[in-house]
This record gives structure tokens, C-alpha cells and sequence, in this order.
């Protein structure tokens, strides 16, 4: 009996190994490494203009190349906001998932959703009971524009029904940082 357990474990391990080691998409990843600007537009209300800001992003890979830790600062509304993204690729389920905290909210919101063909669109949902507006599905759509170029909006739907965009942010690396060869 003891051999067949054994057994069994091995295959269990080959079976974790094999999902456990970053592929493809966490290449991908890493080539965001470094120093980033970020200009955002934001939309309080519906119709209203938009709040503009420029911040920072520092993106580097954690815990062995697995995922890809961002760290946020801005100005929102004249006050001080930090974020922090943590986003990885699943092998298993073929999506990524990221995890959001930020000082706006005591809250964490979970998101996950598949990549384009070429893995340079990923486009993540959350539900999310919002404070304001109840129940939602946020959207989260990123487009890698090049090695120095990220797009990033966001989109909520409330009970109504309608999608409403909140955000827009252009993510630029900073000029004179090197990109770290992935």
C-alpha cells in the first residue's frame, strides 16, 4: 500500500510542478518590469468632465517570476492615493487573475479574465459591492502597446445594466530607465 501512495504523490508533484512553473505569460509580464508615469482621466459622474492626474508605477516580478507586483502612487482629488496590483497568469484555469488593494478602500477586489490571442490584451472582471452604486461588475481591460506603452481603462456595471467608463490610464516608462532582458 505504501508504494502506491508514493506513487500517487509523485504523480501529484509532476502534476503541480508542471503548473507551477512560469511559462509564457509570465515573460510577458516581466517585460513591464521597471519605472513607469502614469497620466489618468477619471469620470466622478456621468457627463461631467474628467479628473486628470499623473502618477507612478514600480512593477517588478515576485516570488520567483510567478507574478507581477505594481505599486501605484497618484493624486486623487488633491489627496494622496497608493495602489497595489498584484497580477499573475493561472496555467491551470488560462487566465490571469490580479488582486487590487488600494488606501481609498478597505476592500479587496479579485480579478480574472483571459489574454487576446497574442497575449497583449487581458481583460478581467471583479464583482464588487460598491459603497455608492451597490452591487457591480467592474472590467478592467490592459493593452500592452509596446515595451514602453501600457492602455488601461476601467468600466462599471451597476444593477441597471448600462456600462459606464470610469477610468482611462496611459502607463509610460520612465525615459532612461532600461528595460531588464526577460
Amino acid at each position: 500500500m505504501a508504494k502506491k501512495t508514493e506513487i500517487d504523490m509523485q504523480k501529484i508533484m509532476e502534476i503541480y510542478k508542471k503548473v507551477g512553473a512560469p511559462g509564457e505569460p509570465h515573460k510577458l509580464l516581466a517585460k513591464q518590469e521597471g519605472s513607469w508615469i502614469t497620466k489618468s482621466r477619471g469620470w466622478m459622474e456621468p457627463g461631467k468632465p474628467p479628473v486628470e492626474s499623473t502618477g507612478t508605477c514600480e512593477q517588478k516580478m515576485i516570488i520567483g517570476g510567478h507574478y507581477l507586483q505594481q505599486e501605484y502612487t497618484d493624486d486623487m482629488m488633491g489627496q494622496p492615493f497608493a495602489g497595489i496590483n498584484i497580477l499573475g497568469y493561472n496555467n491551470h484555469t488560462k487566465k490571469y487573475e490580479s488582486v487590487w488593494l488600494d488606501s481609498m478602500s478597505t476592500a479587496v477586489y479579485f480579478f480574472e479574465g483571459p489574454a487576446s490571442k497574442d497575449g497583449k490584451t487581458i481583460t478581467q472582471e471583479c464583482r464588487y459591492d460598491d459603497p455608492v452604486r451597490g452591487p457591480s461588475v467592474w472590467r478592467s481591460v490592459t493593452r500592452i502597446m509596446d515595451d514602453n506603452t501600457l492602455e488601461f481603462e476601467m468600466f462599471i456595471t451597476t444593477k441597471g445594466g448600462k456600462e459606464e467608463k470610469m477610468m482611462e490610464m496611459t502607463i509610460s516608462r520612465k525615459e532612461g530607465v532600461v528595460r531588464k532582458a526577460a
